[in-house]
């Protein structure tokens, strides 16, 4: 208690000692504890000689390796106050809360309708940690887009996680670690494509989601997504397929939501002559639970987004993956249907992740080739698209 005075005290002392004596802004400086520097596990923990550091309207230089409190111990030399230093805006999490699933919408903590917008990740294992995932790319995605949520697609095949399970689970922790600091939220998304059939990767699919739900119980950003695409299958496939993994998250973390792909690449079945009916007349039955779609507005124009319509109508719905371009994510952006989508989701409240947030090639990925490997993710270095759909996720701020 003594010590908790004397120490507001002294920052009391220090603030008027150096108010003639400002520091430049400190809006592009890392505020405590948000660490410069990573250990060799990738956790950021630490600060070096030289780093800078604002706390509680002070500007600190280590002098050297520490990770104690800037201003406490002389590992750390004041700079001076910051000048017009603003608080640190609340990221998503601290606005909304504990999510849940009321009705056919998600809320937030007051059970207030919310819509959740961000991005995708594209494949972990070609665009992940300390790639296109970065402390930086993910503070520019939380604070210069203002987006609610990251969205974590690990493949499991393509060299993805069956190949070495061990290590994409502990890239998936460390990201989730990163986007939580930041108040993001996380989709964590088992990005199974081929094989279509989810049940072919039960028992990894099992595993993974028990390792990671079981690493994360703490923590309430998290959302599950079991199943990417489903595909060459129909929706009872997916459902026993459920009934299988969501046992395994909820005996660990019973009020998580969680989401599951629809058949026909989750498009409710529009892609191969399903319907979303299908699910209608034979639901999950669990609490928290949301249905996928995915569209991409230049392949996927009325038909699909008349599916949209009835089936948020009936069924909450997240749209977990989108583009402008066609179904591959590449050639013309179409803007125009695009936007009928937007205004579809903005008008029921239904959260999406667009696809995707990498230097991938193709027209769909945000930011131009080599921008990932220069860290450079500012608006010079932003595709069309990228362009677009920031300011998608910023409108209505």
């Amino acid at each position: 208690m003594i010590k908790n005075v004397l120490r507001a005290v002294s920052i009391l002392i220090l603030l008027c000692f150096y108010s003639y004596s400002y520091a430049s802004s400190c809006s592009e400086i890392n505020e405590y504890p948000n660490w410069t520097r990573a250990n060799w596990a990738g956790v950021y923990d630490h600060a070096t000689a030289g780093d800078k550091m604002h706390h509680e309207g002070v500007l600190y230089q280590a002098n050297w390796w520490t990770n104690s409190t800037p201003g406490t111990t002389g590992a750390w030399q004041t700079l001076g106050v910051c000048e017009q230093s603003p608080p640190p805006k609340k990221g998503a999490y601290s606005r909304y809360g504990k999510l849940n699933v009321c009705g056919t919408t998600l809320c937030d903590q007051n059970n207030q309708p919310v819509q959740l917008r961000g991005m995708s990740s594209h494949g972990l294992q070609w665009f992940g940690l300390d790639k296109c995932l970065t402390r930086e790319s993910l503070k520019v995605l939380a604070q210069g887009w203002q987006a609610d949520i990251i969205r974590l697609s690990l493949y499991v095949q393509e060299g993805g996680f069956e190949t070495t399970p061990q290590k994409f689970t502990d890239q998936v922790n460390q990201l989730i670690s990163l986007a939580s600091e930041l108040d993001l939220y996380v989709l964590v998304d088992w990005h199974q494509l081929n094989p279509g059939d989810p049940n072919e990767n039960l028992q990894l699919a099992k595993r993974f989601f028990n390792d990671i739900v079981q690493e994360n119980s703490h923590r309430e950003n998290i959302i599950y997504d079991i199943a990417n695409e489903p595909n060459g299958v129909n929706w009872q496939r997916i459902y026993d397929y459920a009934l299988e993994v969501i046992p395994v998250i909820r005996q660990l973390d019973p009020d998580a939501v969680v989401l599951v792909g629809t058949h026909g690449w989750s498009t409710f079945g529009a892609s191969d002559g399903g319907s979303y009916l299908d699910v209608v007349n034979n639901p999950l039955q669990f609490n928290n639970i949301m249905y996928t779609f995915h569209f991409y507005a230049a392949s996927h124009r009325d038909f699909h987004r008349n599916m949209l319509d009835k089936a948020s109508d009936v069924l909450p719905v997240f749209v977990t993956e989108w583009g402008t371009q066609n179904y591959e994510g590449e050639g013309p952006n179409d803007f125009n249907s695009a936007q009928e989508y937007i205004d579809l989701m903005h008008r029921k409240n239904i959260s999406w992740t667009n696809w995707n947030f990498s230097d991938d090639w193709r027209s769909g990925a945000v930011f131009k080739t080599g921008a990932c490997q220069q860290g450079k993710f500012d608006d010079s270095q932003l595709k069309e698209a990228g362009h677009w759909v920031k300011q998608q996720i910023k409108l209505h701020r």
